[in-house]
């Protein structure tokens, strides 16, 4: 066939032209064996095979990091001077990257296999009948039915039929574009409307998705917050490590003139302290055991981060229809008005049978209503725009069904009608007559209202209890729907959505600033349309609210899309759980509070355990300066902050990242850790200066790091108490196995880190007490400091160093007079 006469859809990058020796296929489809050569022939439908990093891409990453490949440079210095005792820590190293990489190849075999399961299969016509088959089963060639809803699996040439695409995902325009005979349909758009009967042209790679590199099926949302504030974290760290270790090897040995065997120890020491080597391998780690864990319940992660966004949410936006409600409707009673009922009855036997869509209202339409075989002339698909479709017929007649205040002008009395009845929380449809026939998409105007068809949606089991959770977790919920706002507020107070008598027609606001008004205002909104929607969705954001997004349909993708959260029904349309970052995939609303428990205890675990982390790289940071500064010795070994590390950090840090924790996520999470991890860090190392001090009362260098070692080692301990509040039961047993195995060391194996515990004498332990001391009561002061700036902003912090400069100065003056 040649290119002439074909249309094409317009778009940057859009591949131009037909294969060359294509030919147009019957519309009765391939035949089995025809599709079995084209496939041996390389002409399926295969993706590119690049399902994520391989796992010899996950293993070179998760060993090759700076922070690994430094350790190990450190470790080879040890080694060269002897020094193999102090090399211990590259065991915590080891251990951690194992972990990590395991985790890690496990949550991706677990997304593969969920999204295998998740894959929707395509409509194609093989052997003169409709099958369904997996996308990746289709070949060049084959003829597909497009419905509502359907994503476009390959670029498609249209054959026959009328409807609508929306291409946002390729080309970020939102309007859908109508397709007809000869348009093209490029692979990840998704029928919004009509039915399409479609060949496919470019297939696999050839494909304008694929030629995106997956960007057609994916929606790029800012990265994690949680993960930015980390890696300015590392990057910072990292910036002032090297400089700082080259330093101090030049004073080391230049300057103390330390021969090397003395002096790499020291300095390996200081850097290893400062290298948060488990931080974000542990943040990888609990994330993906939060992907694994929601798998086994039936939720897919799409995207790692939406476990964070959901975890952080304050706004939770509910689509009635599919959420609220299993999707399902029944006809629950037909109310006459121009026409005897069993002329009701027989027209909607006639509207069914010209339409083909799998839709909930036309599925309970045709349950009570057989339909007709009867091959209609024209039909106007249902779209959430216009709220309404049509058919007509040969014998001259159009009927027309729909929303009433959408089928019948504005003002007509009858609309009065359906007030009670959507009080009733019923969906009530107006059916009508029309004169003329349908003219495109131009409906003819009604002539006979021949009465309501009132259906009723049947509400989810359990949604109660998962409606008050979130409302205990202070979670404010609002239902968008494109129902009438009565029906959709009886059926939310059913469900327990608190407000729901706070309710809005969407469509009688008639500014896009009315409805940004309205959307802190009302719990539930109903006639919403697609970008009214998603303008909802965007003003909740533009307050400062965090929301996330449930929906089942087309309809709902641009809300989706605008939301920090997006979750979809398993069981909806295949383009709305392409754009999700959360997939219900049995489709039960009341498995999300498992989601949001697990988000909230990836994330607020990961707070907690960072503090941890962050505060050893504070107390290594502080200490090394003063050492270089002081022109003294580093006052510990390799060994004895592997220890430290060992029992106030990483192991108590494995565990509290791993347990329950239900605390909503609040405020800046870098300036939270920081004020967390800054008293430990400074009382730290206050601690270790004053032990390093000593040997100006002639004390060993042996005597101090020992004195050191204890004296931080109890300062970290205490630090892991605070962290671990409030205390349970697990949190009280990770801080008392800690402290016992800590006191245990420092009794019974003090020689294999290095201390001198056994010589030491009384006046000894008594300065060790009087550092404690000092050093517990500066955790304390810092605390209480970094308590009172935490209430503050910067401005606030600034203005209060301010009134503190100005007390200082003006007292001066006054004691000048006085002498």
């Amino acid at each position: 066939m040649a290119d002439k006469g074909l249309k094409r859809t317009e778009g940057p990058g859009i591949p131009e032209g037909i294969p060359e020796g294509f030919t147009r296929t019957q519309e009765t489809g391939l035949t089995s064996e025809r599709a079995e050569e084209l496939m041996r022939a390389g002409a399926g439908n295969q993706p590119p095979q690049d399902t994520g990093r391989s796992a010899g891409r996950i293993l070179f990453e998760n060993i090759f990091t700076f922070f690994n490949l430094l350790n190990i440079f450190l470790g080879v210095c040890l080694a060269l001077v002897g020094s193999y005792r102090n090399m211990l820590f590259l065991g915590v190293v080891l251990s951690n990257t194992l972990i990590g990489t395991v985790q890690e190849l496990r949550a991706r075999r677990t997304v593969q296999r969920l999204k295998l399961m998740n894959t929707a299969p395509a409509h194609v016509m093989r052997d003169g009948q409709e099958r369904q088959v997996p996308p990746e089963q289709l070949v060049r060639g084959d003829v597909v039915i497009l419905r509502a809803g359907c994503q476009v699996p390959a670029d498609a040439l249209v054959l026959s039929g009328a409807g609508s695409a929306d291409e946002s995902l390729l080309t970020g325009e939102s309007d859908a574009v109508r397709k007809a005979e000869n348009d093209w349909l490029l692979s990840g758009s998704y029928v919004t409307e009509g039915r399409l009967t479609a060949q496919l042209v470019r297939v696999g790679r050839e494909s304008y998705v694929n030629s995106l590199t997956a960007a057609a099926r994916h929606i790029r949302r800012p990265k994690s917050v949680l993960m930015q504030d980390l890696n300015r974290l590392v990057h910072n760290i990292s910036v002032v490590l090297l400089p700082m270790g080259v330093l101090m090897m030049l004073k080391q040995r230049y300057i103390l003139k330390l021969p090397f065997e003395e002096a790499v120890p020291g300095v390996v020491a200081a850097m290893v302290g400062m290298i948060p080597e488990g931080l974000i391998l542990l943040c990888s780690v609990a994330l993906a055991v939060g992907v694994v864990r929601l798998g086994k319940k039936q939720t897919l992660v799409s995207e790692l981060y939406g476990i964070e966004t959901l975890a952080r949410a304050d706004t939770l936006c509910l689509d009635k229809t599919g959420t609220l409600t299993t999707g399902r409707m029944t006809v629950e009673r037909i109310v006459p008005m121009e026409a005897p009922e069993a002329e009701i009855a027989g027209a909607l036997s006639r509207f069914c049978g010209a339409f083909d869509d799998d839709a909930p209202t036309l599925n309970a339409l045709r349950a009570a209503f057989p339909p007709h075989q009867e091959e209609p002339a024209a039909v106007l698909p249902f779209s959430s725009k216009r709220k309404k479709s049509a058919a007509s017929f040969d014998d001259g007649l159009t009927l027309v069904l729909g929303a009433p205040d959408y089928v019948l002008d504005e003002g007509d009395e009858r609309l009065k009608e359906t007030g009670a009845l959507s009080g009733e929380g019923l969906r009530v449809l107006a059916l009508a007559q029309a004169d003329g026939a349908l003219q495109g998409d131009n409906c003819p105007p009604v002539a006979r209202l021949l009465g309501f068809v009132c259906l009723k949606d049947e509400i989810r089991k359990n949604v109660h209890e998962t409606l008050a959770y979130f409302s205990a977790q202070g979670v404010d919920l609002k239902v968008i729907s494109g129902d009438d706002p009565r029906t959709v507020s009886r059926i939310a107070r059913q469900a327990g959505v608190p407000g729901a008598e706070r309710m809005v027609d969407v469509h009688a606001l008639k500014s896009d600033e009315d409805v940004i008004r309205a959307a802190d205002e009302y719990a539930v909104f109903g006639r919403v349309t697609p970008d009214r929607k998603r303008l909802l969705v965007q003003a909740l954001k533009d307050a400062g609210h965090s929301v996330a997004m449930t929906g089942d349909g087309i309809n709902d993708i641009p809300a989706m899309k605008a939301a920090d959260c997006s979750i979809a029904m398993g069981a909806g349309a295949d383009a709305a759980r392409q754009v999700a970052q959360l997939t219900l995939m049995d489709g039960d609303f009341a498995s999300l509070p498992d989601t949001v428990a697990e988000g909230r205890r990836v994330v607020g675990n990961i707070r907690r355990t960072s503090t941890l982390f962050l505060y050893k790289t504070i107390f290594s940071a502080i200490l090394s300066l003063f050492t270089l500064i002081l022109l003294s010795r580093y006052p510990f070994q390799p060994i004895q902050l592997t220890l430290i590390s060992t029992l106030t950090i990483g192991v108590p840090g494995f565990f509290l990242a791993l347990e329950a924790n239900k605390e909503r996520i609040r405020g800046d999470f870098l300036r939270s850790i920081l004020l967390q991890a800054l008293p430990g860090g400074v009382a730290a190392a206050f601690a270790a200066l004053l032990a390093a001090g000593l040997g100006l009362f002639k004390v060993s260098p042996e005597d101090c790091s020992t004195i050191a070692v204890i004296a931080v080692g109890v300062v970290g301990l205490t630090q892991l108490y605070f962290v671990s509040r409030p205390m349970n039961a697990l949190r009280c047993a990770v801080v008392t196995v800690m402290s016992l195995a800590f006191a245990a060391v420092i009794a019974f194996l003090d020689r294999v880190f290095l201390l001198t515990v056994r010589s030491m004498s009384m006046t000894h332990w008594a300065m060790t007490g009087a550092v404690l001391v000092l050093g517990l009561a500066a955790l304390l002061l810092m605390r209480r400091l970094m308590r009172r700036i935490g209430h503050m902003d910067k401005k606030g912090i600034m203005q209060a160093l301010g009134r503190r400069l100005r007390r200082l100065f003006k007292k001066r003056p006054e004691k000048e007079d006085k002498q």
